[in-house]
């Protein structure tokens, strides 16, 4: 079972680029109930379109916002979401109190993943993999896992 981290479905949200291709390749060739989205993601998109939105110099930039927020919310309501339980929010907590140096978002995503036994798909291998018995792939190069 796999959690796509938010860069994972922005690339998907995309539609296009070799990023993309290498991505959609690789989950073509699983079982689409294999995939879940976190909440946090949600969280994390809808945060920054609203700050776009709100930066937004003219009505054609407000538009723009909410179209994405439209999609957005589209995506998200034919995915699998997983929510941040307090099984998740108690490793979150255990993570934070050994000083694991990840930022909040991502850290609780991956705290999802672990009270669930899940492989979480992020491009930022490197912070991802500072976080212990974590399992991480990035899925969109054509190279091998390492």
């Amino acid at each position: 079972m796999y959690v796509l981290d938010t860069d994972h479905i922005g690339i998907l949200q995309g539609a296009s680029g070799v990023e993309f291709d290498a991505l959609s390749a690789r989950i073509a060739q699983r079982l689409q109930d294999e995939f879940f989205v976190s909440v946090v993601s949600f969280h994390e998109e809808i945060l920054g379109w609203n700050a776009y939105i709100a930066r937004a110099k003219n009505l054609s930039g407000v538009v723009r916002g909410y179209s994405r927020l439209t999609k957005i919310l589209h995506d998200f309501s034919r995915a699998q979401v997983l929510p941040f339980d307090e099984a998740a929010a108690g490793i979150f907590e255990n993570l934070r109190s050994k000083k694991v140096r990840v930022g909040a978002m991502d850290l609780r995503i991956a705290a999802t993943a672990l009270s669930l036994d899940m492989t979480v798909l992020p491009r930022n291998l490197v912070d991802f993999r500072r976080i212990p018995n974590l399992t991480v792939e990035d899925w969109t190069t054509h190279e091998p896992l390492s």
